[in-house]
């Protein structure tokens, strides 16, 4: 952590905090959850747990003549036995919306995964110090995007001039639920993720409930989806729930329901956009469990289950999209603003074949972008369902 005599210190506030749905006090400083504590007591997994935890979207917001930004904080993270470490996650910063500096925090504690066993071992480890150096000196509204896979303990700034809290800025809430896609699985740090790269094009103002193998039509999940403030809805469904095989399709239909009726009691007239699954050749009509596939020491995934299943109700991509298109497409006679986006418009063939799944399932950094771009057009553009409520 730095020492510099000059730097004055400003705790860190739940008020500076944007895109967290709950704010944790620890025994370090304050961590921002995307799950609220009701939520988060009948989570059944630790994937999910841990997924939640991590601030995927969540930003610092304030405004300063600053020049030298520092912020403290404890990241723990994530690793998988037999794989090389991960590379520390990136921490961004913004000035007046322009990508300015990044900066990472060595160390912290470290959470390492058997995926052969299940087994999970945590070493303890010191906060560290992310540090922004050569900042315009004029006034400015300064944005820190937390890293979107490290759970992180935020606990203070420091800077060489005075800290405001950001003002408002009036933009229309998005608020999205998806998978590891949406939560920003293989991009390279936390704004290039596409729902954040969406909603920069569609300027409004995110609240990523994307949870790496957390999308399961969780009641919890649209509770909370329910009851938090939204201009415009997106749910991305189908991809965990058929690499989990969670669901067989006399399950899923209903559930796709029940999620939808939830989070219309809170939002009854709120455009609402259900996105299946973007292209994934080993899923599309294989059926899960998906299972890691460690050969040539680099982490993909294979589909493990049986296709000729799928007439009894096993559940595959294609049996997914056919089911959401319909029952979106039955409801919407009753709810004029219900949409759906088939996934595939956002990733298909065409884009498999110029930019490949490396590890079957995760796009790369630029598919994020493809993904973000297609969604921004056919989402936020001209005859989207975003942007009639313009």
């Amino acid at each position: 952590m730095s020492t510099e005599p000059h730097l004055t210190t400003t705790p860190v506030t739940a008020g500076m905090l944007r895109g967290a749905v709950d704010i944790e006090r620890t025994a370090h400083g304050l961590l921002p959850h995307r799950l609220p504590a009701a939520a988060r007591r009948q989570i059944p997994d630790a994937q999910l747990t841990v997924a939640e935890s991590q601030p995927s979207g969540v930003r610092l917001a304030f405004r300063t003549r600053a020049t030298v930004v520092e912020l403290d904080a404890l990241p723990t993270k994530r690793a998988y036995a037999g794989l090389p470490a991960p590379a520390d996650g990136v921490y961004d910063l913004l000035v007046d919306g322009d990508l300015a500096g990044q900066a990472t925090v060595p160390g912290g504690r470290v959470r390492t995964i058997d995926m052969g066993t299940g087994s999970v071992d945590v070493r303890e480890g010191l906060p560290g110090t992310a540090r922004f150096t050569g900042l315009p000196a004029r006034d400015k509204d300064v944005e820190i995007w937390l890293p979107h896979s490290e759970t992180t303990e935020v606990i203070a700034l420091r800077t060489d001039a005075p800290v405001e809290p950001a003002p408002a800025g009036g933009r229309r809430v998005w608020l999205h639920h998806g998978s590891s896609i949406s939560h920003g699985s293989n991009a390279a740090h936390p704004t290039a993720i596409w729902p954040v790269l969406a909603a920069a094009r569609g300027d409004v103002d995110l609240v990523n409930l994307g949870f790496g193998g957390g999308a399961l039509l969780d009641p919890f999940t649209a509770r909370a989806m329910r009851d938090l403030p939204a201009d415009l809805i997106s749910v991305k469904i189908g991809i965990n729930i058929v690499n989990g095989d969670t669901m067989r399709l006399r399950a899923f239909t209903p559930a796709v329901h029940g999620f939808l009726d939830t989070l219309r009691e809170g939002h009854p007239a709120t455009p609402l956009l259900v996105v299946s699954s973007v292209l994934c050749p080993v899923q599309e009509d294989t059926p899960g469990p998906l299972a890691p596939d460690l050969d040539g020491g680099t982490l993909r995934f294979k589909a493990t289950g049986d296709p000729a299943e799928r007439a009894f109700g096993r559940l595959t991509l294609t049996v997914v999209r056919d089911a959401l298109a319909r029952i979106v497409e039955e409801r919407a006679a009753d709810d004029p603003h219900l949409h759906y986006l088939d996934g595939r418009e956002l990733y298909g063939e065409a884009d498999h074949a110029e930019l490949p799944l490396p590890d079957g399932v995760h796009p790369d950094p630029a598919g994020h972008r493809r993904i973000a771009e297609n969604f921004a057009r056919l989402a936020f553009g001209a005859g989207g369902p975003f942007h009639a409520a313009s």
